[in-house]
């Protein structure tokens, strides 16, 4: 399908091929008589050095998609008609320690993927202009909203405010991100034409005009010159989360674009109208059925000709799918409350049903956009070809041989944390005191008697999924579906227990391993004081237990590569560590997609970068793996599962969806 919605759009492209030449790059025709100023919004039009410019953009975060995909992703963008990209940009990966940073230069296991310098200057040199997002606050669908985990761990904090202590910590990261950012401003012949301030700061119903100024200060004092604006769905919230007269306020929704749009009219009446995010698609939780998420192309095309024909400049979000690696996804709340029964994590595909695919594949939404954008935009520029996404590979089944139990990890990890009490993730006294951000903590507690009939009891509610284990055997019943997700050992239940054993035992061994399934990225401000692992009592027959050690399994790369201890595997239904390699003979190296529908829960690991979840609820039943996380010879993939490991690897030429009741 994704070849005949390319030659159908090259059809269309070459029909204007003969004028094409006669025409100005985006760039030349904004710059041809130099730069004498960026983006203005003083009047009832946008204005860019001067000129009319209706602002035509997609969404597209550096973050999620392979660098080796940047350059075609950004060109396709541009062949579709846009004139410029939008981006959020992640603190939490930038800074993922207190004061350690990493602009793709830092070292961090993000480190390829963090060079947003070099993907602003792609972004220009295919001739398109920058809207950039960063926040501090981004949601995203993103962990924690783009938030360092490790802000939780400062005493006395109040994130998302004019608190001065949560504010230091942003102006001493902003003042990092905006040395770079700077330079790359339009006036300073760079791209970016308006950066966000935060994100849709309605949505968290405390109006705080003195937080949105502060930021804005820090912004300037920083050398941040260029258009200042604010987004939100504003039907729903009004302008509590805006300052009308001092930042430009934009819309963020996908249906009623003339309601939207009207209101924005009517609280800036003589500013420029702009659609922020207009939702070409939508994302999926686990346990939601993928198939209700998707944007028809008749609504799609629909709303985007609305938009257009108001006439709106329009972002359109998301337009490049994505993914959201390793433990970087982010969750809803459905009780939006502290106590986490209501966690929604979201999949690690970021796919969207958007123009462009997770995997780099046109979809018709694509050609729909490019039609309407030819349609509305009065401006005529030149524009490339779109540069096809090769197909992906199905690799072959491998058996595997290797296994580590987790309780061998657990045993053999160098430096267990002597605590007597129960603590989180972000209190751990690491990485230089900034606590623990992603994987698992293990809460090990040795040398126990146990009576027969003992029963343990997790108080309030576990952060986010906890395996049991008593000297190395799983206690927890084994994963099925969704409905068992109400039972023990997940969030949804509230002081929970399960029966350690039915005979008396001495000098046992008992380990509550506890997985970070997302920190919430979406609500009102108490939504952000979230802590994993567990936070309250644990129990024996109603005596808490003290005197505790904790081994945080953060899965690291350079740990990932150098694991020890691989043998035959002796059980396959206990939490373990499966290897297979396999060698990669194809040049180019293509991408391809990592079956797991027959494994139950757990990580999937390629050499040594954790690519993602897996949960066999669903919908996600298969991972995207991109050729550039892939190399010529010998490959490595690790899985850690929960429960129960099938006795194959498997591929897949395409994206697996399915639930599991």
């Amino acid at each position: 399908m994704a070849h005949w919605l390319l030659i159908i759009f090259l059809a269309l492209f070459h029909h204007q091929a003969h004028s094409q030449e006669e025409l100005p790059t985006n760039y030349e025709y904004y710059t041809n008589n130099g730069i004498v100023s960026g983006l203005s919004a003083n009047q009832s039009d946008f204005l860019l050095n001067g000129k009319n410019i209706t602002i035509l953009s997609g969404a597209f975060h550096y973050f999620r998609v392979h660098p080796n995909y940047w350059r075609d992703r950004l060109r396709n963008m541009r062949a579709a008609g846009l004139n410029t990209i939008e981006t959020y940009v992640p603190w939490n990966l930038h800074e993922p320690y207190s004061g350690v940073y990493d602009f793709g230069n830092g070292s961090s296991d993000f480190e390829e993927f963090l060079d947003v310098e070099k993907f602003i200057k792609l972004a220009q040199e295919e001739d398109l202009f920058v809207l950039l997002r960063p926040g501090p606050y981004i949601c995203s669908e993103w962990e924690f909203g783009g938030l360092p985990a490790w802000l939780l761990g400062i005493p006395d904090i109040k994130l998302r405010t004019n608190d001065s202590i949560y504010l230091s910590y942003v102006s001493r990261y902003f003042e990092k991100l905006f040395k770079i950012i700077a330079p790359l401003q339009f006036p300073n012949g760079g791209p970016i034409i308006a950066l966000q301030v935060e994100n849709e700061y309605g949505n968290t119903w405390n109006i705080d005009a003195d937080y949105l100024k502060s930021l804005a200060k820090i912004y300037r004092d920083n050398g941040i010159t260029e258009l200042l604006y604010t987004s939100d769905p504003v039907l729903g919230v009004g302008v509590q989360g805006a300052l009308l007269g001092e930042l430009l306020v934009t819309a963020n929704f996908n249906s009623n674009a003339k309601g939207n749009l009207d209101y924005l009219k009517s609280v800036q009446p003589d500013k420029p109208i702009m659609t922020m995010e207009y939702w070409s698609g939508w994302f999926d939780h686990y346990t939601e059925n993928h198939t209700n998420n998707l944007v028809p192309l008749s609504r799609y095309r629909t709303v985007l000709e609305d938009i257009l024909s108001y006439p709106s400049s329009v972002n359109i979000y998301m337009f490049v799918g994505s993914t959201n690696w390793g433990f970087t996804n982010g969750a809803g709340d459905a009780t939006y409350g502290l106590n986490n029964s209501g966690l929604q994590p979201t999949i690690t595909s970021y796919d969207y049903d958007g123009p462009i695919t997770e995997q780099g594949q046109l979809t018709s939404k694509f050609n729909a956009t490019a039609e309407l954008l030819l349609k509305y935009n009065p401006v005529k520029t030149q524009l490339p070809e779109p540069v096809p996404a090769l197909d992906p590979i199905k690799y072959n089944s491998i058996e595997i041989k290797e296994q580590i139990l987790l309780s061998e990890l657990i045993d053999e990890y160098p430096s267990k944390i002597q605590s007597s009490n129960i603590i989180p993730m972000e209190k751990l006294p690491i990485n230089n005191n900034s606590g623990q951000t992603f994987g698992y903590i293990v809460y090990r507690k040795s040398q126990l008697d146990l009576n027969a009939g003992a029963v343990l009891k997790i108080t309030g509610y576990v952060r986010d999924h906890v395996l049991v284990l008593l000297n190395g055997k799983l206690l927890n019943p084994i994963l099925q579906g969704i409905s068992d997700l109400d039972g023990f050992g997940f969030w949804r239940l509230e002081n929970s227990t399960i029966i350690l054993t039915n005979e008396t035992v001495k000098n046992a061994t008992l380990d509550l391993v506890v997985e970070n399934n997302a920190r919430n990225n979406f609500g009102n401000l108490d939504q952000f004081q979230q802590y994993k692992g567990l936070i309250d009592n644990v129990l024996i027959d109603e005596t808490i237990l003290t005197d505790w050690e904790l081994v945080p399994l953060e899965f690291r790369r350079s740990w990932n590569q150098q694991l020890k201890g691989w043998h035959n595997i002796t059980n396959r239904n206990v939490p373990s560590l499966y290897r297979v390699t396999f060698n990669v003979s194809s040049v180019p190296v293509r991408d391809t997609f990592v079956n797991v529908q027959f494994w139950t829960k757990g990580i999937l690991i390629i050499n040594g970068f954790v690519l993602g979840r897996i949960f066999v609820v669903g919908p996600q039943q298969s991972l995207y793996l991109p050729a550039g996380l892939l190399q010529e010879g010998q490959n490595e993939i690790i899985v850690f599962e929960h429960f129960s490991a099938p006795t194959h690897l498997e591929f897949s030429e395409e994206m697996i969806y399915g639930l599991h009741y």
